[in-house]
């Protein structure tokens, strides 16, 4: 059984660590409409900035992960299967069942400031989405952005929520003593596909918006295109519409991404598509069929029809043209392997 530091701590009574189920972390529940059904695991990990495997092929090293399970409830989530690794399930336990590590920004503050740190860059929202509906309630990234704010830390943060701009203004402190970055999930625009498989998050415009104000600010918010859904959101039509908006944006850049298919999330999406477009399983399979990526030559195809269409209307030009705005001094109120392409 791995428990990846989801450990509650001793507290000094002399007692080992043990996993969190075992000692029994803080279950809630909360009755209201946007958590009815869902079920929150306080725990106090043991550690807050975990390192990237030396096999992952991702450009970043180290990460910060408040929250594990995802209330996004994407059907294609590559993270689905580390609830496995929980006694959970990767299907609706990793939709509903939501472990919160309660102690994130105290724990960041004492681990950035040992000297064994060497100031690195950190992503956050690489694994589920640091800004999902949980943060509204918790609270976790104001703590942990004054945490790198104060500290002078590098960061980026990847994410489909729109309360990010909750956080604008720690966002632009930041800025102004170590980089950041910023990245919006928008892999398609059309609402039917949306909802069907993206039925936690806030629609694909509401994150253009969310794109924009941070461009707005002076923060570079590039558009991670995934994942595009073979058969269902690669059409020439639907990659043109996609790309066009995401220019009119302001976004900096744009990362295609087609769809991956590891397991615990390509069982639960090939459930979905049997339900919902049972005449492509046989294509999927047959795109799938030798593991989790498509094709490379399909891979490819994709990736250059959207540099095309990115240098035909302009993505981050009207980002380098814009000037800044000024920085709120309130937070501001918000909505509850492939190549990047940098055209700048």
């Amino acid at each position: 059984m791995r428990w990846d530091n989801l450990r509650l701590t001793d507290a000094g009574q002399g007692t080992p660590d043990v996993p969190l189920f075992a000692r029994g972390a803080v279950t809630r529940t909360f009755d209201t409409p946007e958590f009815r059904g869902m079920t929150f695991y306080e725990i106090h990990a043991r550690s807050i900035v975990n390192r990237v495997p030396g096999a992952s092929h991702v450009p970043f090293e180290w990460t910060i992960n408040p929250y594990r399970g995802c209330s996004h409830a994407c059907v294609y989530c590559f993270a689905r299967k580390t609830h496995n690794y929980l006694d959970l399930d990767s299907g609706r336990d990793f939709d509903s069942k939501i472990v919160v590590k309660v102690n994130a920004p105290e724990l960041l503050r004492k681990e950035l400031a040992s000297p064994r740190w060497g100031g690195h860059p950190i992503a956050m929202g690489t694994n589920v989405d640091c800004y999902q509906r949980a943060e509204g309630r918790y609270g976790l990234m104001r703590g942990i952005l004054a945490a790198l704010r104060d500290a002078g830390n590098p960061f980026s943060i990847l994410t489909k929520g729109s309360l990010i701009l909750r956080d604008l203004d720690l966002l632009c402190e930041a800025a102004e003593r170590a980089e950041v970055s910023t990245s919006l999930s928008i892999g398609f625009t059309d609402e039917q596909m949306w909802r069907s498989v993206e039925p936690g998050t806030p629609r694909p415009g509401v994150r253009l918006e969310v794109c924009a104000t941070l461009t707005g600010h002076g923060l570079p918010c590039g558009v991670l295109m995934a994942p595009i859904l073979p058969y269902l959101t690669d059409s020439p039509r639907a990659l043109e519409q996609t790309v066009r908006l995401i220019a009119e944006a302001g976004a900096t850049h744009i990362v295609p991404i087609v769809l991956h298919l590891r397991p615990g999330a390509r069982e639960w999406f090939l459930d979905w598509l049997g339900r919902e477009h049972p005449r492509l399983v046989p294509r999927y399979l047959e795109l799938y069929g030798r593991g989790a990526y498509a094709p490379k030559a399909y891979q490819a195809r994709v990736a250059r029809q959207v540099k095309e269409l990115a240098e035909r209307h302009g993505v981050g030009r009207s980002s380098r043209a814009g000037a800044r705005h000024p920085r709120p001094s309130a937070p501001a109120p918000g909505p509850s392997g492939p190549e990047q392409l940098t055209l700048l």
